[in-house]
This record gives structure tokens, sequence and C-alpha cells, in this order.
């Protein structure tokens, strides 16, 4: 795992009620490292925040984390458990 997933992967372990279900993937998408984190059904709200801020925070984090390795990201919340 790469410092990038790691601040993610632990700052989403933080916010949830379901730690264990915190499933953080990192992958290349057109030059852009494209970072998926997968939630359990229901904890998508208590990521995001009121009007948005947590989710704006943990992107900044995640972008500037990136920066330190020389990549863009992009942070991207999908609201179902990982299949892979």
């Amino acid at each position: 795992m790469s410092a990038l997933t790691d601040v993610v992967s632990v700052l989403a372990r933080a916010l949830t009620d379901r730690p264990d279900e915190v499933r953080v993937v990192e992958s290349q998408h057109k030059g852009t490292t494209l970072v998926e984190l997968y939630l359990a059904p229901g904890e998508l709200g208590k990521v995001i925040g009121k009007q948005g801020r947590t989710a704006a925070a943990l992107r900044t984090l995640a972008a500037t984390a990136g920066e330190k390795e020389g990549k863009t990201v992009t942070l991207e919340f999908r609201d179902t458990p990982y299949k892979g």
C-alpha cells in the first residue's frame, strides 16, 4: 500500500461504524491516480459529512498525499462492498 492509500484508509476507518468493511483501491486512469473508497452500505453519509465538508477534506488530504508522491489524485466514494 502506498502512503496515499494509507492516509485515505486510516481516515475513512475512523469515520465509519464498520471500519473492517472499508476498502481502498488505487489505479491509474489517463495519467491520474484514481483512488476508490469502498464503504459498507449506509456508511457513505458519515464519510461525506454535512454539506460535503468531510468529503472535501478527504479529497484535499488525498491530493496532498499524492502530490508528495508526484501524482495527480482523484478520490471517489463507493457505497458498495468491494468485489475484487
